[in-house]
């Protein structure tokens, strides 16, 4: 055992050291610092980002189902009969209107509206253009659906739809890039060369990134058959569907199921020729992608720290060879082999400790720096990376220190103290 007065002793012996090579020190646990500072980084962007997903995905509702021919969460090249398939249509969700497990149905219809090459774009008021807009149709019952924060003015309604109005309801991106702060409801917009009335307006909706450009907030909504006069050619129908609660979810889908396969002809033993999923699928696909992209990206970064305890090692095998003959003179006047072990072991502790605390500070300034520079990477530092870093950089020391302060206890004092 080491006494509690014996061991203060040695940890300033440890720090003295330190600080009579203050440049070497620094330089030993640069790599601790760029490996931690890293690893927070890295760790914080990961969980901004799956916050807000999370966060987005939230706001949609439990009970939703949505319906369309191709499956969106499947990533890699389509199949031949997945590229032949036949799109859903209005009338398809009309018939899924009155199913037992079914609240409300809505169909929508969406484009990215962007004149490419010629830099105009389609939405405009007076001399005002709105950029990388979301042109997108819908029915009347998609409030009903979705929990849409409709800010001024009202939605459009049935009549609206069959009578094929000229009117619009505009995200809030675009109705600030539109309007600034005038009173968009009444006003006229031209879209496409064609004129409609704005009737509405929604509120913020969550984003996914810390960015002013999500397409739900900048998007221009119409309509269903009003949109189809502008673009008839879009044929790629999104069925909405809302389950009369959370644990009917089941029941409505094998609901939505069977009447589709009938309405598209789907023999009984054959596979579904569309697509159906919910919120906690498109969850577990994202956790699927980003549970593997950030073991990779958090094992790379953990290469910094690896070479910052290489470096500890070889600087402290430097050491234990420039200190052969002090370590014999401790020996000769009493010295234990422990006393040796701690002593370069607590050195290889507090270099990378110290290096860990300022990696925690720089992580903790490029948390701050990247979302103020790309406010696309959402950023949010966790306590548990925070002492997972720290905790990290002391281990490094005791692992890459302990081979050198062993070497260094088990060095023979005669041989030492001839040590030139």
């Amino acid at each position: 055992m080491v006494r509690k007065d014996k061991f203060g002793e040695i940890v300033q012996m440890a720090t003295d050291t330190i600080r009579s090579n203050k440049l070497r020190s620094a330089l030993t646990v640069l790599g601790i610092v760029i490996g931690v500072a890293v690893v927070i980084g890295v760790s914080s962007i990961g969980r901004g980002l799956d916050d807000n997903v999370r966060d987005r995905l939230a706001t949609v509702g439990p009970n939703v189902i949505f319906v369309f021919h191709l499956d969106p969460l499947t990533f890699g090249r389509m199949s031949e009969e997945m590229r032949t398939r036949r799109e859903l249509t209005a009338d398809d969700a009309d018939a899924l209107r009155e199913l037992p497990h079914v609240e409300a149905v809505s169909v929508a219809l969406r484009i990215f509206n962007q004149q490419f090459g010629s830099g105009t774009y389609a939405v405009k008021y007076e001399d005002r253009k709105a950029k990388n807009t979301m042109l997108e149709g819908n029915t009347a019952s998609m409030l009903d659906v979705e929990d849409l924060p409709l800010s001024t003015g009202r939605w459009f309604t049935d009549s609206d739809d069959q009578h094929r109005s000229s009117v619009a309801i505009l995200g809030s991106d675009t109705t600030r890039e539109l309007f600034a702060n005038r009173d968009p409801l009444g006003q006229e917009i031209s879209v496409e060369g064609r004129t409609f009335q704005v009737i509405g307006t929604l509120g913020p909706i969550q984003s996914v990134v810390n960015t002013g450009k999500d397409p739900l907030n900048n998007r221009v909504i119409f309509p269903l058959y009003t949109f189809k006069q502008l673009h008839p050619e879009m044929k790629q129908h999104w069925i909405v569907v809302k389950a009369t609660s959370h644990e009917d979810m089941p029941k409505a889908m094998d609901e939505i199921r069977q009447v589709l396969r009938r309405r598209r002809k789907v023999p009984f033993d054959k596979p579904d020729n569309f697509s159906m999923f919910t919120i906690e699928s498109v969850g577990e696909v994202w956790n699927e992608i980003t549970g593997g992209l950030f073991v990779a990206m958090f094992a790379i970064s953990s290469v910094g720290l690896i070479v910052g305890g290489v470096g500890v090692m070889n600087v402290m095998l430097v050491s234990v060879t420039e200190r052969t003959r002090e370590i014999g003179v401790r020996k000769a006047i009493g010295a234990r082999k422990l006393d040796i072990l701690l002593q370069f072991t607590l050195e290889a502790i507090i270099l990378t400790a110290v290096g860990g605390i300022i990696g925690i500070l720089a992580g903790a300034i490029l948390v701050w720096t990247i979302p103020a520079i790309w406010p696309s990477l959402p950023a949010r530092m966790s306590m548990f990376w925070v002492i997972f870093g720290f905790s990290s950089a002391a281990g490094v020391g005791l692992i890459f220190g302990i081979y050198p302060a062993w070497k260094a206890a088990n060095l023979d004092p005669i041989e030492s103290l001839r040590y030139e």
